[in-house]
């Protein structure tokens, strides 16, 4: 219920938005003709403006962002997701990123995977229309860069196979699906599995005009309470060398990111391919090249990313971090972790951004901070010390179009104006 006032909230106050902010158009733009952006300092910052990412995210999955619900018309899905984009315009905002494979299905349509379920309703169900290729024309049009995001191993939010359409690439290979925590995912311990989730993916990189390749924090999934990821015969089958599962588990992820950047830069040179981890990495505690946190979550241990390698390494164009506390937080201050990130980044050429909880600002239940319009506008003048952070992306599109507090105007009025 919270979820959807919040959503009537956001397009009630795009009209407001809209009409007290000015847009100013400049070299931000995109071709109006759907071509990516030009490249801004080499691979890193293409699908980047000169001025630097000012970006949101659009979550499909569960509908949280767009389509406000499954089933809607064509015509009332595409209105839903213009009023997004409008929404990002009035803020002087250049990127969004669009979910478009959430979970294991697709918002094109895909020769691998069927129709997303948060789409029409039904998973595998054809709208009888294109939304990715609607949606990278709308998004140029006004200036928008738009990165295509994938999940590449969520299968679905719930356990149960049968409920997958039929003909699903996880019904027809049931060894590839592994239940954990009330959900399916795809092994990632198998290599036909991290071979086929690429082709699922690439197939819309090389079929729309995008201008990124996004991945959010999701690889081995996030750990639950007194259950096992059961990948004992993939670890049996394909493990050799390795005495240690974690290890194992991260030489996975490290391939799949390897493989999935090489398949983009082959596929459409010039775009970037970039990853949003959990902002952790490890606490100093764990390994003294960690931050100086105590997240009770930590990407290199229970995820199976070595996120930090990622960037070193040069592995990836950007890495996003989601940094959703505030400044001050006790166990993971915004300060000491965009400063981590920049020491992390520096000299590697991996463009750096930072990712903005938007959704706790004016939420009762976050600290005080989160009830101070300001505190997002002093999170990017904090970022401004840092010449390593490249921009900002805010999370999620109904909280940005929703304005709480005025906290994202503020944004817009104090650096982007």
């Amino acid at each position: 219920m919270a979820r959807i006032t919040r959503r009537s909230l956001a397009f009630a106050t795009l009209g407001t938005l809209t009409g007290a902010l000015t847009l100013t158009q400049s070299s931000s733009a995109a071709s109006g003709d759907g071509r990516p952006l030009a490249a801004a300092g080499g691979p890193a910052g293409a699908g980047v403006a000169p001025t630097g990412l000012r970006g949101m995210w659009i979550a499909s999955v569960a509908n949280i962002d767009w389509p406000g619900e499954p089933g809607l018309s064509r015509d009332a899905a595409r209105s839903e997701l213009t009023a997004l984009f409008d929404a990002a315009v009035a803020l002087h905002l250049n990127a969004v990123f669009l979910q478009v494979r959430p979970t294991a299905d697709a918002f094109w349509p895909s020769p691998h995977e069927p129709w997303s379920e948060w789409l029409t309703g039904v998973q595998g169900r054809d709208p009888g229309w294109d939304p990715l290729g609607f949606a990278v024309t709308e998004a140029h049009a006004r200036g928008l860069a738009l990165h295509a995001w994938f999940n590449p191993y969520r299968i679905a939010t719930h356990a149960d196979p049968d409920r997958l359409a039929a003909g699903h690439p996880a019904r027809r290979n049931p060894e590839w699906a592994v239940p954990y925590g009330g959900r399916l995912y795809y092994n990632p311990g198998l290599p036909e599995v991290r071979e086929f989730v690429q082709d699922a993916m690439i197939h819309a990189v090389e079929s729309y005009e995008i201008d990124g390749v996004h991945w959010d924090d999701y690889f081995y999934p996030y750990p639950v309470a007194g259950e096992e990821f059961d990948d004992d015969a993939a670890f049996e089958a394909h493990g050799e060398g390795f005495t240690d599962r974690g290890d194992w588990r991260r030489h996975n992820s490290d391939q799949l990111v390897r493989e999935m950047a090489d398949r983009v830069r082959a596929a459409r040179p010039g775009i970037p391919f970039g990853i949003s981890p959990f902002a952790v990495w490890r606490n100093a505690s764990t390994d003294p090249l960690g931050s100086d946190t105590a997240g009770g979550v930590q990407t290199y241990d229970d995820l199976y990313a070595d996120t930090r390698t990622w960037v070193r390494e040069g592995w990836i164009d950007y890495v996003l971090p989601q940094v959703y506390w505030e400044i001050g937080n006790s166990a993971a201050d915004y300060a000491e972790l965009v400063s981590w990130w920049s020491e992390v980044a520096r000299g590697t050429g991996v463009a750096l951004y930072v990712g903005e909880a938007v959704y706790k600002v004016g939420d009762r239940a976050q600290p005080a901070a989160w009830q101070d319009p300001a505190e997002l506008s002093r999170h990017l003048t904090l970022c401004a010390d840092h010449p390593e952070v490249g921009g900002n992306a805010f999370y999620s599109a109904t909280q940005v179009a929703a304005d709480p507090l005025g906290a994202m105007s503020r944004v817009a009025r104090d650096h982007y104006a």
